[in-house]
């Protein structure tokens, strides 16, 4: 006879211990880690005028912690990725409230990674019936669970609808041991640019250091920080991110936290923010001088040589971006899944995503079409 579940909505991660919460995944995706959860909240980086609300959801027997996803009570949609304004829209031209909604993700990360962390599957199915029991019993409009595994599909039953959406992701692929033999898989045109673009980095004096967490100065960490936060001035947006949540993820993750820095005279004047899983680079924020070249050879170039010197199989720079396609990153589906309360809209909502999957399906099979590399042979 099973045991029965309980289900404890954590207002904080500071509830739950890091080796409790730990336990349930392999270790191999650095964002749904207790530190990297735990830190955000920790240090400044879910405010509340921002719409993030800690809500994660456990499921405990006898004591201990069997089943758990990360989620936030979310005013707005703010941070996510998965894109719903025309869905809040349409709730509030029929005079319905589409917030709050429960969200199930890693807060300003668009990575797909586990979701659904438990000791089997039937702790992870009986999670998704907590979410949707936690959705009814504090009337939200909705519950929403972002970049998921693909593999944790099959756990969703009919009643939620799926969203597909395409990130530009490198993958490595036989034979490729260095830079120049990822070059000669592409196309003359591409390679020439890619090139191109390198060379004028360097004849700009520029050089570049690697620094994992444990390697990084204060300094170091104090500017790539700045980076980050002149690039979101740049664009007018507000930086989530703290001083002290960079600092953290330095002693709390020191291998995981990668750093490609740009140095001219020995000065800091480019970087890049990453992080490293288990055979993964993901790549999350940039920020510098504006000059030609220095974007693409910070952001990508520099961790295509990574992963090919550490031998990391994937690199994940982010969302969106079709330039990304020429510099060897190509179209690959990312998922995510949808509980909607009102019947009437998720039955109007279902046909609505069906209609967007196929589109996203044609718009990846025409990216694929202009692949950068010569021969089928050479891509994923």
């Amino acid at each position: 006879m099973t045991s029965v579940h309980e289900t404890r909505v954590l207002a904080s991660l500071a509830h739950v211990q890091a080796t409790q919460w730990d336990a349930l995944h392999d270790g191999s995706n650095p964002f749904i880690s207790h530190a990297f959860l735990a830190g955000l909240e920790q240090h400044g980086c879910l405010r509340p005028e921002w719409g993030w609300q800690p809500q994660h959801l456990t499921l405990w027997r006898d004591e201990q912690l069997v089943a758990a996803a990360p989620g936030y009570l979310k005013e707005n949609s703010h941070g996510e990725f998965v894109f719903d304004h025309a869905w809040a829209n349409a709730y509030a031209r029929h005079g319905v409230d589409y917030f709050p909604k429960w969200l199930g993700a890693v807060p300003y990360s668009p990575v797909t990674g586990p979701r659904l962390l438990g000791v089997d599957d039937d702790a992870r199915r009986g999670l998704l019936r907590a979410v949707v029991r936690h959705v009814q019993d504090g009337a939200l409009s909705s519950a929403h669970i972002n970049f998921h595994l693909p593999a944790e599909a099959t756990l969703f039953d009919p009643s939620w609808l799926q969203r597909d959406d395409v990130q530009f992701q490198w993958q490595r692929q036989p034979g490729w041991n260095s830079f120049d033999d990822f070059l000669a898989a592409m196309d003359h045109k591409r390679r020439k640019n890619i090139r191109q673009e390198r060379a004028k980095v360097a004849h700009a004096g520029i050089r570049f250091v690697t620094r994992h967490g444990d390697e990084a100065s204060a300094d170091e960490l104090r500017a790539m920080h700045g980076f980050y936060l002149r690039t979101f001035a740049e664009y007018g947006n507000a930086p989530a991110l703290t001083l002290g949540f960079l600092r953290h993820l330095a002693e709390a993750l020191p291998r995981q936290l990668v750093l490609f820095l740009a140095l001219q005279d020995d000065e800091p004047v480019a970087g890049a923010l990453c992080l490293r899983g288990g055979d993964t680079l993901y790549g999350r924020y940039w920020g510098g001088q504006t000059l030609p070249g220095l974007h693409f050879e910070t952001c990508y170039y520099q961790g295509i040589a990574y992963c090919l010197r550490e031998g990391l199989q994937r690199f994940e720079p982010g969302a969106q971006g079709e330039h990304k396609l020429a510099r060897g990153f190509l179209p690959t589906l990312v998922h995510s899944q949808h509980w909607i309360a009102d019947p009437q809209f998720r039955e109007a909502l279902q046909d609505w995503c069906g209609r967007e999957r196929e589109d996203v399906a044609r718009y990846a099979q025409a990216l694929r079409l202009h692949s950068p590399f010569k021969s089928a042979e050479s891509t994923p």
